[in-house]
């Protein structure tokens, strides 16, 4: 069967986006060819699934001239395009909705902010239960199925990823065992801040252990590894492709609620995940070898989370 056409908006934010992959494999299982329009960083992201991935302009009638020109290119190989639902909104805002309807598209979009008459077909959203459930089901509603989600994610990464990502790791010396730290933690969680006060104590502690420490900040944060986390391995520069194959190498990663967390769970790295107030019934990564602790409304100690980190630590756990 050829396969169809299928243009679908991601979402805004690295760990929802990893999140909705198994949503996105669903549709790909079921002979859906995806065309996806999200951040620029969503194409080294997702790059190891193989799927079509279209920056998202920033002006509004940009925007909407993108979506016209993939309709036009999915009615070029598909003569029902335009005769059946052919989008799918994972945002919940109104303006994801009215793009969409603006390029002339028919979508499956949740029922949220008054924006049913934007949408071909509205799905009711389950609050307080998983994202990645949450959009899970949305798949399941546009395939007119019910089915239990998957155990794991499974995010592919490119071969060449993973050997930028080796390189990286043989540039800075960095030995077999080492762990990732994920200090940071852009935004906000209902007002409060997300970003574990104790992690410059844990990584001293870590480092105590004999292994190495690696972190990877995003722009700007250089800096503060440098002044907050002395001795631990600052790798800069490392795009969202290598960083899925750097993850999958490291023994174990230590995060807030990042969107690396939810990567290195999603190539099935083990995920020490430090909450404060976020809510993990709806946010922590997604995986088997994810663990969470948290104590809140106050934060985990430092001798906390170390003995979580002792219990997951093997003394042969080199990944190859």
């Amino acid at each position: 069967m050829t396969p169809r056409p299928l243009i679908v908006r991601l979402r805004n934010w690295v760990g929802d986006v990893v999140l909705g992959v198994p949503a996105l494999q669903l549709l790909q299982s079921h002979g859906y060819q995806l065309h996806l329009v999200g951040a620029r960083w969503a194409r080294p992201l997702l790059a190891g699934q193989g799927w079509d991935v279209h920056a998202r302009p920033a002006k509004l009638r940009d925007r909407v001239g993108q979506l016209r020109a993939l309709r036009q290119m999915a009615r070029s190989t598909d003569a029902d395009f335009d005769r059946r639902e052919n989008a799918m909104v994972l945002p919940t805002s109104f303006s994801g909705a009215l793009e969409m309807r603006l390029a002339g598209l028919k979508a499956v979009g949740y029922a949220t902010e008054a924006r049913g008459p934007l949408l071909r077909r509205s799905v009711p959203i389950t609050h307080g239960g998983h994202a990645l459930v949450s959009y899970w089901e949305l798949a399941c509603a546009f395939l007119r199925l019910d089915r239990a989600p998957p155990p794991s994610i499974g995010l592919q990464t490119l071969a060449e990823d993973q050997v930028r990502a080796d390189d990286a790791l043989a540039r800075h010396g960095v030995r077999p065992g080492f762990i990732v730290i994920c200090p940071f933690a852009g935004g906000l969680f209902e007002d409060q801040d997300k970003t574990w006060p104790d992690f410059p104590a844990c990584a001293r502690e870590l480092q105590a252990l004999g292994r190495d420490i690696v972190a990877c900040p995003g722009p700007g944060e250089g800096a503060l590894i440098a002044e907050h986390y002395p001795g631990v391995v600052c790798m800069t520069g490392i795009d969202l492709g290598a960083y899925g194959g750097l993850l999958r190498r490291s023994s174990l990663v230590i995060s807030n609620d990042t969107g690396p967390a939810h990567l290195a769970a999603a190539v099935g790295t083990r995920v020490l995940s430090v909450l404060g107030p976020t809510k993990p019934e709806q946010w922590a990564p997604w995986g088997p070898g994810v663990h969470v602790v948290r104590h809140w409304p106050r934060w985990p100690t430092t001798t906390e989370v170390m003995q979580h980190a002792a219990t997951l630590l093997q003394p042969d756990d080199a990944r190859p």
